[in-house]
């Protein structure tokens, strides 16, 4: 039975759609995977390997492929649903700035969180999909296709009192529970590799990790956390910033196994504000050295920063 503190829109079912999840996830695993090996890719999708190297960031064929996949499946899936869906790939067209959509329920899709790691055969890309209500994600999925790992998180649904329940799969529905690490002191960094400036080198110089250790996508990064490897990560940016798709997903397993993200001001990350950019100074963290990573991160801010909002 569905526990009464994990809400879905009328007339979905947890079951249903954490098997259609499911079967959206891997088979999106299929369609990247064979991308990144140069294999005809299956259900049909090109087998061009095309980048537009325009806009924000480059989008590949294999953005592509996986955001009709997405899309398409879950239209036809659940083709009464009372939600809409929003995906990276989609938002230029449906988004006006400074507009939230009119969506009680809303799916938030990365079908390729960390195309640069994707083209570069990294192999740390990531796809996401959080559905969220009220401008909070209350279900994430972060699917690592590489590792074949698959992250659900459902937010608020363990038992009254509890962040939630998040797990990870592989292809054979074997469960691994997350397992934050306890670690008080001596805090392992999880950095990006292509977004580092010289505030961001300052910040950590205050924080002062024990160690860190570098990860393409957010999606990645958090699952660091998630399995225990790493306890903390900091996104610091402004006009140029992670969007709505990048954080969503992450940020919904991340709470609901225990752990932490918030701007380093505490206020929480919102969703389908008008504003897509996640701009500021964000911190996910393990959880137990959470308040005071945000405010020391705050008072560093000020001097290194002034003004600048966290």
């Amino acid at each position: 039975m569905m526990p009464s503190s994990f809400a879905l829109p009328d007339g979905i079912g947890r079951e249903p759609l954490l098997a259609e999840l499911r079967r959206l996830a891997w088979g999106a695993a299929d369609i990247l995977r064979a991308y990144a090996r140069g294999e005809q890719p299956p259900y049909g999708f090109p087998p061009a390997m095309s980048v537009d190297h325009g806009g924000e960031g480059p989008v590949s064929a294999a953005d592509l492929a996986v955001n009709r996949w997405l899309l398409d499946g879950l239209a036809a899936a659940f083709p009464a649903a009372g939600w809409t869906l929003l995906s990276e790939e989609t938002a230029a067209e449906v988004l006006v700035p400074g507009q939230p959509l009119e969506a009680e329920w809303l799916w938030i899709l990365d079908p390729l969180d960390g195309t640069k790691d994707f083209l570069q055969g990294t192999g740390e890309y990531a796809v996401h999909l959080a559905l969220v209500h009220g401008q909070r994600p209350v279900l994430g999925v972060v699917l690592l296709p590489e590792p074949e790992e698959l992250w659900f998180g459902l937010v608020g649904a363990g038992e009254a009192g509890t962040a939630g329940e998040a797990w990870r799969e592989n292809r054979a529905g074997e469960r691994t529970p997350a397992t934050l690490s306890g670690r008080g002191e001596e805090l392992v960094l999880v950095a990006s590799r292509n977004h580092r400036d010289d505030r961001l080198e300052q910040l950590l110089a205050e924080l002062r990790p024990a160690r860190s250790t570098a990860i393409g996508s957010v999606g990645g990064k958090v699952a660091t956390i998630l399995r225990g490897e790493a306890d903390l990560y900091i996104s610091l940016s402004g006009r140029s910033a992670p969007k709505d798709w990048d954080m969503a997903a992450p940020e919904a397993v991340l709470v609901a196994a225990g752990g932490a993200f918030s701007h380093a001001d505490g206020r929480p990350l919102t969703y389908n504000s008008g504003d897509v950019r996640q701009a500021g100074c964000l911190i996910a963290s393990h959880g137990p050295a959470h308040a005071d990573l945000c405010r020391r991160a705050a008072a560093a801010m000020a001097l290194i920063d002034p003004g600048f909002p966290v």
